[in-house]
């Protein structure tokens, strides 16, 4: 075992020992930062020699699945290496890995880490027009993908060599051929701890997606907080629903769960079926699981009763979860959704971890390893009691991106002034509990008051006709602007003026007049292929206006 292996497990040991004592934890945590160190060999390599315990459990929606074991994963990974590199995948080389949750994707991006390849993940829903732009900005010199969507390269310029998964189509090398390389892997160098290992494009909620740079600490390492906040031990079975190609899809399904030395448990689908997926987290024994608000908000829409036993820990990210879901999730299951908020560009930064005492609403406290400011709006100074959430950079996180590759301006603009500058809005309490606002860009005034649409959505959502709900500003010739809400109505709902009007009078209930919605349009709600509703595409329709809006002065 290397030192930079016995710094990891000692960090990561306290972690899991003070799994619900988060002040020890916050307090006395320290990073482990090697000067080299590769996760795949380092740390994976070592906890699954002679390990038969399952490392990656996968159910189709046929009912057949696939389990690997750490050792088996070990041994494919190294077989994998070996093929990419006599197919001229090199350290540094860039290697677009669009793969869905087969087992392939697990051996590929622990051979890509072996080699020091650095690797793109990209969603299977990405079309031709996204993926060129990601072979040209991302300089892709390699390509990995499923064989149904080998085709979409073919409007895809670049000189990239070309793997398909699955059956190779003419002029494709099939990876089905990496069973078949020699067993025994050399690295062909040392990993240097700051060596680049991921690219990640951002979702693109408000513009151009960026490119996010880590490196072979920033995720592997970074995501130790990752799993302290989910609450993940040696021997759980995780269950994390996450599209590959997305941040999340690495800090839950491939880091978090085996630095914990737990197992990952996928099931596939083609259409969400909660109940289906609780028969499966039954016969599984899911002990911790982690879902978006959108999961969350369509399980509630069912029997949560049907699952007999519920996870031990259940999480929620990509976005706050609204009270009233986790209100109902606590009635149904006794255990309590704790949220946690971080991006692509970080592990999680802020979270409920386990044991703790939850405030209603509150995405809980800066992760252990994490200094968290609120700079104030005006100043920019820290100590605001409202502000943009920051990372204090004089005490670096290692859960950090490097920057955003290629566009040195915008990395400036985001660390400036010594601190990394998320771009959201939160407010911090007396207790150091955090609470989320919204982003900046989404955060609007209304008769020169404060909006956050967050809360206004959470508001809706308290009432049995919200499946969904979204809130941009609208124009208003006296207010400047007002709120609007775009809703997608539960099942046994109609949209029409009676629903409207049943909205609209639980809005004058629940909230304080000068946040009260004004508008009101049922519409599906736009979202990114990783989920994320895309704002700027609800604000742009509701500056052009529509005939299908309902306004609150016609039903009074």
């Amino acid at each position: 075992m290397t030192t930079a292996t016995e710094r990891f497990r000692a960090a990561r040991d306290f972690l899991l020992e003070h799994r619900e004592d988060y002040t020890t934890a916050y307090e006395r945590f320290e990073w482990p930062r090697p000067e080299r160190f590769n996760w795949a060999l380092d740390w994976f390599d070592a906890i699954a020699e002679g390990n038969g315990r399952t490392a990656l459990h996968i159910v189709e929606e046929d009912g057949s699945e696939t389990r690997l074991s750490f050792a088996e994963l070990s041994r494919r990974s190294d077989r994998a290496a070996n093929w990419l590199r006599a197919r001229g995948v090199a350290a540094e080389d860039r290697i677009l890995v669009m793969l869905g949750n087969q087992a392939e994707l697990w051996e590929t991006a622990l051979a890509a880490m072996k080699l020091r390849a650095v690797v793109i993940p990209a969603t299977p829903l990405l079309g031709p027009a996204d993926l060129a732009d990601r072979v040209a900005r991302g300089r892709v010199r390699h390509v990995l993908v499923r064989s149904e969507d080998a085709g979409k390269f073919d409007e895809v310029p670049g000189d990239y060599t070309r793997i398909a998964v699955g059956g190779a189509p003419e002029g494709w090398h099939p990876y089905e051929d990496a069973y078949d390389a020699p067993a025994d892997f050399t690295p062909d160098g040392p990993t240097l701890a700051d060596d680049p290992l991921m690219l990640y494009f951002t979702s693109g909620t408000t513009a151009r997606p960026k490119l996010v740079e880590h490196t072979h600490t920033s995720y592997p390492v970074g995501h130790l907080a990752t799993m302290y906040w989910i609450g993940l031990e040696p021997h759980d079975v995780h269950l994390n629903i996450s599209s590959p190609g997305w941040a999340k899809h690495a800090w839950s399904n491939l880091f978090a769960p085996w630095n914990a030395e737990a197992t990952v448990f996928i099931h596939n689908y083609t259409r969400f079926d909660p109940a289906r997926l609780m028969a499966e987290m039954d016969r599984a024994g899911v002990t911790t699981f982690c879902a978006p608000p959108t999961v969350w908000r369509m399980l509630i829409q069912a029997d949560l009763t049907q699952l007999r036993t519920p996870p031990r820990e259940a999480v929620a990210a990509g976005e706050p979860l609204n009270p009233e879901v986790v209100e109902q999730v606590r009635r149904a299951w006794g255990v309590t959704v704790r949220d946690g908020f971080g991006q692509t560009e970080t592990a999680v930064q802020i979270a409920n971890s386990p044991g703790q005492e939850l405030k209603s609403g509150s995405m809980g406290r800066p992760s252990p390893g994490y200094r968290v400011e609120l700079l104030d709006p005006v100043s920019g100074a820290p100590g605001a009691r409202e502000g943009e959430i920051a990372l204090d950079l004089s005490a670096r996180p290692v859960g950090l991106m490097t920057g955003y590759h290629g566009d040195p301006d915008r990395t400036a603009e985001a660390m400036a002034g010594g601190y990394y500058r998320t771009g959201d809005i939160g407010s911090r309490d007396e207790n150091g509990y955090l609470t989320y606002v919204g982003r900046a860009d989404d955060v609007f005034k209304a008769s020169d008051y404060k909006i956050s649409p967050f809360e206004l959505e959470s508001a809706l959502l308290e009432h049995e006709a919200v499946a969904e709900a979204a809130v941009v500003p609208a124009p208003d010739a006296l207010r400047l602007a007002v709120p609007k809400a775009y809703v997608v109505l539960a099942e046994g709902w109609e949209p029409g003026p009676d629903t409207a009007k049943v909205l609209f009078e639980h809005s004058r209930d629940v909230l304080a007049p000068y946040k009260r919605l004004r508008r009101l349009e049922f519409a599906p709600l736009p979202k990114t292929v990783s989920g994320k509703i895309r704002r700027i595409e609800l604000r742009e329709a509701t500056a052009a206006g529509s005939d299908a809006e309902y306004r609150d002065e016609d039903f009074r």
